[in-house]
């Protein structure tokens, strides 16, 4: 148990409640500890007395008494940003979410490129040279998160366990979640997006778009979603599952049915009267939130990455409970 803590609230944390915000931190903490804690005064905001309906705001400072909980890890702290000055194997460390003898599972910042491209400075693949074993065996990709998408990346340790993963996801034995935050309410709330898709260089990088019937070099592609919650009829958050793997393919299918991902530089639309919603970020807010796939030897590899700051902010601003998705 640790003694009294000052807890400086991150940018990310904008207008998170104060309960919320010790859910985060302390998830051992129960509702009624935390009312009794601020009823005698020893949670306090800037110095002041506190109510668990308090908003807080980047800089303020929570006084943490001593708690007999665990406290919640960094791993869904990294930023693009923030990992800039630190090395490769301290990175690879803090995005760690399971480990095991064959199987990594990070979670992966936004802004973090999975491979080397044009434009890339730094991907996770060049990353893992800094953790090759005994035998000089580096860790190996079997999947990919575009740059922007931030969330579960699966590693396998060996050559072996490499073979067997990536024949799971080309088996599509595996189950994807993801989490998005998109414009307006979908016409369904769940519904299957089955399209063909096909691919298209640009100056700025690769390009997908629903192809027309019977157009060559078209992959077909078949997504699932549900809507968890709403603001109005101008933002929905969307639970997505991807069954085919192609490129952009949750990105293409949220903007297909009308409701594009919220800061998606290549597919967002939206009219001359829409405003971009105040206080949130306008960065892309898709999220591998969850995955579940064989592993190597025996059983099944079930990991859940917390999501980035900037997604955890928009969901605070907007009054989103996570546990509504846990709830269905």
């Amino acid at each position: 148990m640790a003694g009294v803590e000052q807890i400086t609230v991150e940018a990310g944390e904008t207008g998170m409640r104060l309960d919320r915000w010790f859910k985060s931190h302390y998830p051992g903490l129960s509702f009624v500890q935390l009312q009794k804690l601020l009823r005698s005064g020893q949670v306090r905001v800037n110095g002041a007395r506190a109510k668990t309906d308090t908003r807080v705001e980047p800089g303020q400072v929570i006084r943490v008494p001593p708690l007999d909980v665990d406290k919640k890890g960094g791993t869904d702290q990294l930023t693009g940003h923030s990992i800039r000055n630190q090395g490769d194997a301290d990175v690879l460390a803090k995005m760690l979410l399971h480990e095991d003898d064959k199987v990594f599972v990070f979670n992966k910042p936004a802004g973090l490129a999975v491979q080397g491209g044009s434009g890339v400075t730094r991907n996770v693949d060049d990353m893992l040279e800094a953790w090759r074993n005994k035998k000089g065996e580096k860790p190996r990709l079997v999947h990919r998160l575009d740059r922007d998408t931030s969330g579960v990346l699966v590693i396998a340790r060996t050559r072996l366990a490499a073979m067997k993963l990536s024949e799971a996801f080309r088996a599509r034995e595996t189950k994807k979640t993801y989490w998005a935050l998109v414009k307006g309410v979908p016409p369904k709330r769940e519904d299957k997006i089955s399209t063909w898709l096909i691919k298209e260089p640009t100056p700025d990088g690769d390009r997908v778009r629903v192809a027309k019937h019977g157009e060559k070099g078209a992959d077909h592609s078949v997504s699932y979603y549900r809507v968890v919650e709403q603001a109005a009829q101008s933002l929905s958050w969307l639970e997505m599952e991807p069954y085919t793997g192609r490129t952009h393919q949750l990105r293409v299918h949220a903007a297909h049915i009308g409701c594009p991902i919220i800061g998606d530089p290549k597919y967002f639309e939206a009219d001359t009267n829409w405003e971009f919603p105040g206080g949130i970020q306008n960065r892309l807010h898709l999220h591998a939130r969850r995955i579940v796939i064989p592993h190597p030897d025996k059983g099944v590899v079930d990991v859940t990455a917390p999501m980035p700051p900037h997604m955890r902010q928009s969901w605070n601003l907007l009054g989103f409970d996570e546990a509504s998705a846990e709830d269905d």
